[in-house]
């Protein structure tokens, strides 16, 4: 959303809401009126008592500009909303009514919360004294740092919309300039260890400038900076939205700095500083791009003209190190208001900059389309040599201004908006003020119309029509003919595995109804992918094999079925090394009654309902213990100090119980051992049923495991909490100990219950799933590290035909084939040409036919590796290579 729209409504508080910074920016624009949620009123009350505490005046009055003012007061609303403890409605309304009404600058002082309070109640016709504020109030105020988040979401979202604005002038600037882009190309290197916003950056100046006959003749700095410069403004400003998202929608929280808040201060300058750098390179990027652009106009005295102009009403470098200067001393002085105000302040002028190099770039670029249009009149005219005016029309398509795709779009969107664009201006330089006065305001956020420009950039760099290479989506990977093999070897090998065991094969659908899927992850169930309605059902891709499975025993009335399914997944999560959105599960699952704990087998194991015991002799509500679960999870990636702030900070246990789960989780190691500890005398789980209960059914598992002669490879681990929350018996995980650290390959447990939660009577089932991306991934390297080479074929034997003979290929292939050889053949007079492919397909034993061995009834075998021929008579070829590869693998 941008500011500037038609007036709105933004609600504050209530079921799933959140503040944005585009909330505060209109808001703070006065682009939109606000509300409180009703459901927040209802659960404050006015009971609360006044506080006793002395208030503290400052000696230095802090008034920040109106809209820093308005978006302060906004997200104080938001805290207020937000906190549950000793807050009266009073406050809450009057701010809803302060926004609402408006306000003049310099009427709220944020020196110190006392100022503030006093400012803001005689702002509303009422004194401290006779408002009051609560203890509660008190903490919100204190404990907020409203003035540091309102001013901090004005930078998010304006740095925001000048990143998109920044690379879409840019690139008008390098066809005003006619500048060589040949460095987009070579940002991407292929290797894996290019940077994600450089590329990104590169790509979308490529995308806008298909087409463009304008770009390719002067090399500069100022264009092949673009992708670093640009794509490093990206990435912090990812940064600073997900610092401000984040501070924007988190409970005030007591601190011991207290006022306003110096603790978040110091996390605000650390993120943010960055920004003012960047912003500072920016800026002189512009200011170069436009120096270009005026170098490239042809006539002299313009040149002149425009050069002093824009010395005169640009800023200029000193003026962006005059910003920088500000902002080094308020980090100095430790004034952190100062500090993103200075920021914002050097935004604007970086935005301004970047108007006068969009202006400039549309000056050039009319100039050359009026001088086209002038040379077009003049050149139509009558000849008497026909092949002359031929000659000039050619001429005249060689001039014509050819812009990019994307470009010649922005350009007429951009020209739409400005009043005064015609071809009659292109020498004025009073033309050339205006449309930077224009372009100045069109960038502003709060412009009606920025929302067009800011789509259809996206709209177009996202456009696959206009990119010159395809890209898969995030978190995809295509497999190459080595990769394949792999898998495909990998699979027989799984699949002969289930198929030993007794498991029947089952294929689902790639999506369910969503409300099949819903309820069954926990927290995780944010991760699924949701898919469009259509025709009325509402779906999604699933997440798993292991819920479907247990829709189709439900839904087809099963008590017994064991099966195996190997197919591909979906998670919308974040792409990371080993983690993807789209990748293969190998699942074996059983669902009936066998013996108890029978069919449970696997490395790292732990019990659902020892973990829910443990964490009720730690003191855990009951309905926290899924989310606790899922923290506990966590300790095979994270420190337990990090799972414990989590839990603490995050999650509403105290500490003692915090710790208290730390002595419990950190129990790992022989299974016999263990449980030998665990029902010891005087062991709190032999007072605890569902401990008892899950104690018996290990200690059954592991006597099956010590006959098995296999106890030897698990592992009894009590932080093992697995997420999910159909769980309900033993959980088991296999991790990979080998130097390549991928994390689980494969992880399961019994699920007992979750087969019922069709409709249908309950069909205990236990299950476990291979994470087959992994083992690839180790597969992959193992073959690496042993030079291993890999088959991207099976083929055994390739037929050479020297001539052009397709009759025969024809015939000697079938011979081969009927016998269950797997050969290929090929037609081409060149030897070499068929030892080449041989060699590049790695195919071990070529059959060589020319004029020849066709004459004489014989054929030539090559053994490609030791490079060794043999002849054999044309009718014994078949049985001799049967012979030959009887004991080679493929």
């Amino acid at each position: 959303m941008a500011a500037g729209r038609e007036v709105s409504v933004v609600t504050v508080g209530g079921k799933g809401s959140a503040l944005s910074s585009a909330f505060v920016f209109a808001i703070s624009n006065g682009c939109a009126q606000v509300r409180i949620d009703s459901s927040v009123l209802e659960k404050l009350s006015t009971k609360h008592s006044l506080s006793a505490v002395p208030l503290q005046s400052s000696s230095n009055p802090r008034f920040l500009t109106l809209e820093e003012s308005r978006a302060s007061l906004l997200v104080l609303l938001n805290k207020f909303a937000l906190s549950n403890a000793g807050v009266r409605p009073t406050l809450p309304n009057l701010i809803v009514e302060t926004l609402n009404r408006g306000f003049s600058a310099e009427s709220l002082d944020f020196g110190s919360v006392v100022d503030f309070l006093g400012s803001f109640f005689r702002l509303n016709g009422t004194t401290l004294e006779e408002a009051g504020v609560t203890d509660g109030e008190l903490v919100v105020l204190e404990n907020s740092s409203a003035n540091l988040g309102g001013i901090s979401a004005l930078l998010d979202y304006s740095s925001s919309t000048l990143s998109t604005v920044a690379d879409a002038v840019a690139s008008l600037s390098c066809e005003a300039s006619k500048a060589d882009i040949s460095a987009f190309n070579s940002v991407d290197s292929g290797d894996g260890f290019s940077v994600k916003d450089e590329t990104a950056v590169a790509s979308d100046m490529k995308v806008l400038l298909i087409g463009s006959k304008l770009v390719g003749r002067v090399d500069s700095d100022a264009i092949s900076e673009i992708p670093k410069v640009h794509g490093s403004f990206r990435e912090v400003v990812r940064s600073v939205h997900s610092r401000v998202r984040v501070e924007l929608n988190s409970v005030a929280k007591v601190t011991k700095a207290g006022s306003w808040g110096n603790g978040f201060g110091k996390v605000l300058a650390t993120t943010f500083s960055p920004l003012a750098t960047l912003l500072r390179f920016l800026g002189e990027g512009s200011l170069r791009r436009a120096k270009l652009v005026i170098d490239s106009i042809d006539s002299a005295d313009l040149r002149s003209q425009v050069l002093e102009i824009f010395g005169r009403s640009c800023p200029n470098s000193d003026n962006l190190n005059d910003g920088v200067r500000l902002i080094s001393e308020a980090l100095l002085n430790v004034d952190y208001a100062s500090l993103l105000h200075e920021i914002y302040c050097l935004l604007v002028k970086v935005r301004t900059i970047i108007s006068w190099e969009g202006a400039l770039a549309l000056f050039i670029l009319e100039r050359s389309e009026a001088n086209e249009r002038t040379q077009g009149v003049t050149s139509v005219r009558p000849e008497i040599n026909g092949a002359k005016a031929k000659a000039d029309k050619k001429g005249e398509k060689k001039k014509k201004v050819v812009l990019g795709k994307g470009t010649s779009v922005l350009r007429q969107l951009i020209k739409g908006y400005l009043k005064q664009m015609d071809g009659d201006s292109t020498d004025s330089i009073a033309s050339l003020e205006g449309w930077t006065r224009e372009l100045s305001l069109f960038f502003d956020p709060k412009a009606q119309k920025l929302d067009a420009l800011l789509n259809k950039f996206k709209e177009i760099v996202e456009s696959n029509e206009s990119r010159r290479l395809p890209k898969l989506p995030k978190g995809t990977r295509d497999f190459a003919k080595e990769q394949m093999a792999i898998r495909e070897r990998a699979f027989s090998i799984i699949e002969g595995v289930f198929k030993r065991h007794g498991a029947m094969a089952l294929d689902t659908p790639a999506f369910e109804l969503r409300e099949t899927l819903m309820g069954k992850y926990g927290e995780d169930s944010k991760l699924i992918y949701d898919l469009a309605d259509q025709g009325g059902e509402l779906c999604s891709l699933r997440y798993d094999l292991t819920v479907p499975f247990a829709r189709y025993v439900a839904m087809n009335g099963l008590t017994s079925f064991k099966r195996y399914q190997i197919a591909k997944v979906y998670r919308r999560d974040n792409p990371s090394k080993g983690r993807y959105r789209e990748f293969y599960q190998c699942d074996f699952d059983i669902a009936g009654q066998y013996e108890v704990m029978g069919p449970d087998f696997e490395i790292k194991l732990n019990h659902r309902k020892l973990l829910d015991g443990m964490l009720e002799i730690c003191g855990v509500p009951p309905e926290k213990f899924r989310t606790i679960c899922s923290s506990i999870d966590k300790l095979d990636k994270q420190s337990f100090e990090q799972i414990k702030k989590e839990m603490v900070e995050e999650k509403g246990l105290t500490i003692e119980t915090a710790e208290r789960i730390g002595t419990f989780v950190k129990k790992r190691g022989f299974p016999l051992e263990i449980l030998s500890e665990l029902k010891q005398d005087g062991s709190e789980f032999r007072n605890n049923s569902g401990s008892v209960l899950a104690l018996n059914e290990l200690e059954i598992l592991f006597k099956a495991l010590e006959k098995s002669k296999c106890i030897e490879k698990v592992v009894f681990d009590l932080s093992l909490a697995r997420g999910l929350d159909y769980y309900t018996g033993v959980i088991f995980e296999a991790v990979f100990k080998g130097a390549m650290q991928v994390g689980s390959i494969a992880a399961g447990g019994r699920y007992d219950n979750l087969i019922g939660m069709f409709g249908t009577k309950q069909v205990p089932s236990v299950g476990a799933s291979l994470g087959i991306e992994r083992v690839f991934a180790i597969m992959e390297q193992l073959q690496k590290d042993c030079n291993q080479t890999i088959r991207a074929t099976e083929t055994q034997v390739l037929v050479s035909i020297l001539g052009e003979d397709l009759s025969q290929a024809a015939e000697l292939a079938s011979e081969l084939w009927n016998a269950k050889l797997k050969a290929e053949y090929m037609v081409n007079k060149r030897v070499m040409k068929h030892i080449d492919r041989a060699k590049e397909s790695k195919i071990p034993w070529m059959v060589i036919v020319g004029e020849r061995e066709q004459n004489e009834g014989i054929v030539k075998l090559k053994d490609i590796e030791a490079n060794k021929e043999e002849v054999v008579p044309r009718n014994n070829i078949v049985e001799e290579l049967q012979r030959q590869l009887r004991n080679i693998p493929l």
